[in-house]
C-alpha cells in the first residue's frame, strides 16, 4: 500500500474513534506503524492531511456526478439520475462527513476554503449543464436560479444523512426532488441571479482589474442599443475618466450609482467598484 494511502486510512480510522481535534500526528504514525519523518515526508500537518482527505472525497463525488451527467442521454431521465446519483455518492462517504460537520471548531484554513471554493464551482458548471440539458430554451432567463434551487435541496436534503440515523428511500428523495424541480422550472418567472452575476460570481476576488478591460466593455455597452439615457451618459463619462482622471471620488460614486441598476451593466459596475475600491 502506498505510504500516503496508508496516512490517509489509518487517520479516518482515528477521526471516527476520537475526533479530529483529538487526534495528534502520533497517534496517526503509531496505527500506520511509520515514524513521524515518514509522516510529515506524505503531508506537511494535520491539516494538510484533513484536506487531503476532503479533496479525495469530494473528487470521488465530483467524478461520479459528473459522469452521470454527461453519459445520461435521454433527458427525461437525467434529472432523477442527477439527485440519485449525488446522494448515493455522498451517502458512501457520510461518515467523514458527519466527523468532519461534528467538529465545527476546527479552523478552516486558507488551503481548505480554496478547495471547497474549486469543488463549488465545479458543481456549478455539471449543474448548469444539466440544466440546459434537460429544459433547454424554456428556462433561459432562469437557469442560473435554477441551478442554485437544485443546489439548496442538495444541502438542506443532505442533512437528512448527517444529522439522523433513519433509513432513507434514495429513490422516492429523488423523485420527490424532481417534482418539485420540475414545477419550478415550469413556473418560475422572476430571477434574480443574472448571467451579470454569474460573472460577478465566477470573478477571482484577488485578480488585478484594468482601466483597458472596463474601457472595452464600456464600449461593448455604448454599441448596445438597450443602453440609453443617464446610463449612456455616465459610461461615457466614466471611459473619460479612465483614460484621463480629474473627476472626485463623489463624483465617480455617483456615475457608478446611475448605471448599478441596469440589468445589463451589474457586471460593469462591479469591476468599477472593485477598480476604485469602493
Amino acid at each position: 500500500m502506498i505510504k500516503k494511502q496508508l496516512i490517509m486510512e489509518k487517520a479516518l480510522e482515528l477521526f471516527a474513534e476520537q475526533g479530529l481535534e483529538a487526534t495528534s500526528v502520533q497517534q496517526i504514525t503509531d496505527r500506520c506503524g511509520i515514524s513521524k519523518g515518514a509522516f510529515y515526508l506524505s503531508f506537511k500537518s494535520k491539516d494538510e492531511l484533513i484536506v487531503a482527505l476532503i479533496d479525495h472525497f469530494m473528487m470521488q463525488i465530483t467524478t461520479q456526478i459528473d459522469y452521470t451527467v454527461r453519459n445520461t442521454k435521454n433527458s427525461d431521465e437525467l434529472l432523477y439520475k442527477f439527485f440519485f446519483s449525488s446522494f448515493n455518492s455522498f451517502n458512501q462517504y457520510s461518515d467523514f462527513a458527519k466527523i468532519f460537520v461534528k467538529e465545527h471548531t476546527h479552523s478552516f484554513n486558507e488551503d481548505l476554503i480554496a478547495k471547497m471554493r474549486y469543488y463549488a464551482h465545479l458543481q456549478d458548471k455539471t449543474i448548469l449543464s444539466m440544466v440546459e440539458k434537460v429544459y433547454g430554451d424554456a428556462v433561459q432567463d432562469t437557469k442560473y436560479d435554477l441551478v442554485y434551487t437544485i443546489k439548496g435541496f442538495m444541502k438542506n436534503y443532505t442533512e437528512l444523512f448527517l444529522f439522523y440515523t433513519l433509513p432513507i428511500d434514495l429513490d422516492a428523495l429523488s423523485r420527490s426532488l424532481v417534482e418539485k424541480t420540475n414545477i419550478l422550472a415550469a413556473h418560475m418567472s422572476s430571477p434574480f441571479i443574472t448571467n451579470e452575476w454569474m460573472k460577478m460570481l465566477d470573478y477571482p476576488m484577488d485578480q488585478k482589474i484594468t482601466p483597458e478591460q472596463i474601457i472595452s466593455l464600456i464600449d461593448d455597452h455604448l454599441s448596445d442599443h438597450q443602453v440609453e439615457g443617464i446610463e449612456k451618459e455616465s459610461l461615457i463619462l466614466l471611459k473619460e475618466e479612465l483614460q484621463r482622471p480629474s473627476l472626485s471620488p463623489a463624483l465617480i460614486k455617483g456615475l457608478i450609482e446611475n448605471i448599478r441598476k441596469h440589468p445589463r451593466l451589474h457586471w460593469t459596475s462591479y469591476l468599477l467598484k472593485r477598480y476604485y475600491d469602493f
